[in-house]
């Protein structure tokens, strides 16, 4: 036995934890959301921590599926990680959302690694009244 360098019996006791979580996938992967609705719009917040908003793409397909990719664009660093638990993969979410939006009424923002779509709804007004006679 080496007793040159002492180990802490906790430390031992994560990475072992650790390492079980990464054979049984326990750990979260994917990109969480809220989906609200708010009346007039639906908003949809990611969680996107560490990411800058040119590594971000938003998507909407047939006004109902919203994609958000996110691209790993942190650079490379020198040195040697000791303990390295952030997520670094690029990350993909699509959400069908619970009605129609318009596009042209969609704005998206990136805060706080909390990325903020707002897609207002479409108008359900139904087209024009007719007079009967």
């Amino acid at each position: 036995m080496d007793d040159s360098k002492p180990t802490d019996p906790f430390e031992e006791l994560e990475r072992a934890f650790d390492l079980v979580s990464e054979q049984f996938s326990t750990k979260r992967t994917g990109v969480p959301v809220d989906v609200l609705d708010t009346g007039d719009e639906i908003v949809v917040r990611a969680d996107l921590p560490g990411r800058s908003s040119d590594a971000i793409d938003v998507t909407l397909e047939d006004d109902t599926l919203l994609t958000i990719s996110a691209a790993d664009d942190e650079p490379d660093r020198d040195g040697r990680y000791v303990k390295r638990e952030r997520p670094r993969q690029a990350a993909r979410r699509t959400v069908r959302l619970p009605e129609a939006v318009a596009p042209e009424a969609t704005t998206a923002s990136y805060d706080d690694g909390v990325l903020t779509v707002e897609l207002g709804k479409q108008s359900t007004d139904g087209g024009t009244s007719i007079t009967v006679e």
